[in-house]
């Protein structure tokens, strides 16, 4: 019986010639084997890493790989790296220079070309690259949304609802803050629990880490002795790092404070105050330990002191989703009323 010899091509497109049909099928092949285009960075120990650039700051380059997920690199071991993304560089702490693209150049330098005459810039003068966004390109804006829903049927029927969000955004030397939460239980249908508050702070950075805050506060409690707390307040503040693996920072504050009690009672006073901001990401950002806060003196007699506090630990399911637990402290002490409150929740969350 003679042999015969098929070839795919003659299959595939037998309207063309053998070697034409071995020619495209070569050129198909060439073309899915080319390997993704990825940004690269080469750092100074002579290790290369591809993938993409997720941001710069706090001196961490941030970059996001298919092997290892997000890896962080020290600003100061990179030697040159280059990228076919937008990217916004930034040489200070406000003004900018979008590059269409980064191009390798000798060791602790780099070439970005925008369309115009190529520049070629030393890293170490780069503070910050991020993407641009549309209208106001130098903001970064992170926060998240924590909900919990706890439903008991027992001897007492217990429902409770809780919701909480913190946000920040930054552009220049300005960074925006806001916080706010809202909780509500009942037992046997009679209302337990029924506050909410809000909070927003203006920071205005003096250098890399020392700003200046002014904030606004307010509370609301139907329940409670303490029925509202109205807190205006301003001072120095310490932010030790912030970059895509965590913050942490300190805020000195000069307050005044406006107390409304049940009674109809109403206290005034001033009062100095250590504020906290904490959080932590780990093993790859799937976890992140939180933690946030105030304790204030007052400098007249209506109180010993007051703690408003929460630290917990999230769990991420998604890019966006998280399980999360935390525990909030509230405790004005030494006043007319005293406040004691603490609450436990376990819920579920989003974050960007």
């Amino acid at each position: 019986m003679p042999a015969f010899l098929v070839y795919p091509t003659d299959i595939l497109l037998p309207m063309f010639s053998r070697p034409l049909s071995r020619s495209l099928l070569c050129v198909m092949l060439s073309t899915l084997a080319l390997p993704t285009l990825a940004d690269t960075v080469w750092l100074k120990n002579g290790d290369r890493l591809t993938g993409k650039i997720s941001v710069l700051d706090g001196g961490k380059l941030l970059i996001e790989t298919e092997y290892g997920g997000s890896i962080p690199v020290k600003w100061s071991q990179v030697a040159t790296l280059e990228s076919n993304q937008q990217l916004l560089v930034k040489e200070d702490d406000v003004t900018g220079e979008v590059a269409k693209s980064l191009q390798a150049a000798g060791d602790g330098m780099v070439t970005l070309s925008n369309g115009g005459a190529p520049r070629t810039v030393p890293l170490k003068s780069i503070t910050q690259i991020i993407h641009p966004k549309p209208i106001i390109q130098d903001l970064t804006w992170k926060g998240n949304v924590d909900m919990a829903l706890d439903y008991k049927r027992a001897e007492t029927d217990t429902d409770d609802y809780d919701i909480s969000f913190k946000t920040s955004a930054r552009h220049g030397l300005w960074r925006h803050n806001g916080s706010g939460g809202y909780n509500r239980e009942y037992r046997d249908g009679v209302t337990a629990t029924d506050n909410w508050d809000a909070e927003y702070a203006l920071d205005r950075f003096l250098d890399e880490h020392w700003f200046w805050q002014g904030r606004l506060e307010y509370k609301r409690d139907k329940i409670e002795d303490v029925r509202r707390q109205r807190t205006i307040g301003t001072g120095p503040g310490y932010q030790f790092w912030d970059n895509e693996l965590g913050a942490f920072s300190l805020a000195s504050l000069a307050n005044r404070s406006d107390y409304e009690f049940a009674s109809g009672n109403t206290e005034e006073f001033y009062s100095l105050a250590m504020k906290w901001n904490y959080n932590r990401y780990l093993v790859g950002k799937t976890f992140e330990i939180f933690s946030n806060g105030e304790i204030g003196k007052p400098l007249e007699n209506v109180a010993d002191y007051q703690l408003d506090a929460e630290m917990g630990l999230r769990y991420k399911v998604t890019d966006w989703a998280s399980l999360n637990m935390k525990a909030e402290k509230d405790i004005v002490s030494g006043a007319e009323s005293d406040l004691d409150e603490t609450r436990y929740s376990i819920g579920f969350g989003v974050g960007w």
